[in-house]
């Protein structure tokens, strides 16, 4: 048995919060036809596959679903995406991340779509624990924790085990 921590939040309220955050999102690309949706693998691309399945059950957006891979370590060094950039180019997109602890990650996620021409970049990330070293924030966000840099933060999306998790 795998023992997260202190549950947050459990499985059916992060499905309310993934409805919420789609509902934003659509909101704030209303006028738009298409909409990128990206998620940092492996559980960024979770949380983003759950909101485009939410976004596509109440809207008329095309969404096209993207995966980036990064390595979180180095981030530099390996970045690669499953869709063309040529692909999305003036479009708006959504970088997901499950959650957003200093901000790196998503930094850099940023950065490789900088190269191309777009209508806008907004994140999204079901927790955002506000302990940034750059500049970015969640634009969409689940929950806001105050944690410390000690504490751990595990999401688990779906089954019976699901929740967000503090040890």
């Amino acid at each position: 048995m795998v023992i997260y921590g202190d549950k947050i939040k459990t499985v059916d309220q992060i499905q309310s919060s993934i409805t919420r955050i789609a509902y934003q999102i659509y909101e704030n690309n209303i006028n738009e036809n298409e909409l990128v949706i990206v998620g940092i693998a492996p559980r960024g691309s979770e949380l983003a596959k759950a909101l485009k399945n939410a976004l596509e059950s109440f809207s008329n957006l095309k969404i096209i679903y993207g995966v980036l891979d990064i390595n979180k370590e180095n981030p530099r060094d390996s970045l690669e995406c499953n869709l063309l950039l040529s692909q999305i180019e003036n479009k708006s997109i959504v970088i997901v991340d499950d959650v957003l602890n200093t901000g790196n990650t998503l930094i850099y996620a940023v950065n490789y779509f900088l190269t191309i021409s777009v209508k806008q970049i907004k994140t999204a990330v079901m927790v955002n624990r506000n302990h940034k070293k750059f500049p970015i924030k969640a634009d969409f966000k689940g929950i806001s924790l105050s944690t410390s840099t000690n504490e751990h933060v595990t999401v688990v999306l779906q089954g019976e085990k699901g929740g967000i998790f503090l040890r």
